[in-house]
């Protein structure tokens, strides 16, 4: 299989390591993370250090870091660091001790919240940088994209069929092993239901108390199954944005699978042509431009939101950029214009610029400071602002 270059992460890499001692490459599983950290490797004239924490052997190793680490110098990477916590105290001695040249490299399967809180004692020595699944801004073909999702193995795969059994045979893995690691006590088919009926509110106001109901659990126990999914990058939550005004405003979020590729698989969608014919198409390119803007752009997870009022108007991301206030809609359409809602947002909000994004091929300025932005265009909208 070839590989992708990422030379935009192997980049920001780089930089970190200019000013840190340190650090941490996170992100899903199979999304490219150790592929990236020995592709960067080679640009180091240093001694390369390899450590796979799901390797026995490695982690025997590990079970005595200061024999193992002590002595070695140059880039030490380890992986699936998530396993032994207990090696971050040892890694801040590392640290302080190693010549100007060495680096440390961890990459983890959790978000970056999980592994901040067991690594408190790297504070001032540690970058993170999330990877993410493959981007517009990295490979050629948006269709494909589309329809096979971001996760490097699905996207090359040599037909329709294997990257679907890629993706399935990837969510089975994820349901047995990952979730059951993190403490979601559920049988295989249970839990199974409980990320197709996550899959089936993608893009939609989440309603814990109605899920769980379905399945009989707690909206509480549904909330803490939510957090683990977000935390192992499989669910995006987008929380709404309060504006001080007197209208009513949803306070619920959305949620969105992350990649497209595995929510077809709990939807149950095998192919392009079943994909082209469901009747919510639409909804799921939207939530896939979603994405795709919010990696072209880097946004944090915690600086992105949707607002909207009760049956009036509503903006599908709203977000502050470069001190501008940003709104941007996704539309599955070829013919853009500005609507009642937008115009709603526009004061409410008090926006800067609205974003049209849908699949056309035109930039167009539809209203004043309001652009139409075909999707495989979206990196030019860093210039616009």
């Amino acid at each position: 299989m070839k590989k992708i270059p990422r030379d935009n992460l192997s980049q920001q890499i780089t930089t970190l390591f200019k000013s840190h001692k340190i650090v941490g490459l996170t992100g899903p599983r199979q999304v490219g993370k150790t592929t990236l950290a020995k592709y960067l490797s080679k640009n180091f004239q240093l001694d390369i250090h390899f450590f796979d924490l799901e390797d026995p052997t490695d982690e025997a190793l590990l079970n005595n870091p200061k024999l193992a680490l002590e002595k070695l110098e140059g880039l030490i990477m380890i992986d699936e660091i998530q396993r032994k916590p207990e090696l971050f105290t040892y890694l801040r001695v590392k640290a302080d001790l190693m010549k100007s040249k060495s680096r440390i490299l961890i990459l983890g399967s959790s978000s970056r919240d999980l592994i901040e809180k067991a690594s408190e004692s790297l504070a001032g020595r540690i970058a993170y940088l999330e990877v993410p699944a493959l981007s517009l801004t990295e490979v050629d073909h948006s269709d494909k994209l589309f329809y096979r999702g971001g996760y490097p193995s699905s996207f090359l795969s040599t037909s329709e069929a294997n990257s679907f059994q890629w993706r399935k045979s990837y969510l089975q893995s994820y349901i047995e092993r990952d979730l059951r690691d993190l403490g979601i006590d559920l049988n295989s088919q249970t839990l199974r239901r409980f990320l197709e009926m996550c899959a089936g509110y993608h893009g939609q106001i989440f309603n814990a108390s109605e899920l769980g109901k379905s399945i009989g659990l707690s909206h509480t126990t549904v909330r803490k199954y939510l957090d683990i999914l977000k935390s192992t990058f499989l669910v995006r939550e987008l929380k709404p944005w309060s504006e001080s005004i007197l209208q009513r405003q949803v306070k619920q979020p959305k949620i969105y699978i992350k990649d497209v590729g595995l929510l077809y698989v709990l939807l149950g969608i095998q192919n392009k042509n079943e994909l082209l014919r469901n009747p919510r198409l639409g909804s799921f390119w939207e939530g896939f431009a979603l994405d795709e803007l919010i990696k072209c752009l880097s946004l944090e997870n915690d600086a992105v939101y949707f607002w909207a009022l009760h049956q009036v108007g509503e903006m599908d991301l709203f977000t502050k950029y470069k001190n501008k206030r940003l709104g941007f809609e996704f539309k599955y359409t070829d013919k853009p214009r500005f609507t009642k809602s937008m115009q709603i947002s526009q004061k409410n909000l008090n926006l800067d610029f609205i974003f049209y994004i849908y699949p056309g091929d035109k930039i167009s300025e539809i209203q004043k400071n309001v652009f139409a932005v075909p999707l495989n265009q979206i990196q030019k909208i860093k210039a616009m602002i």
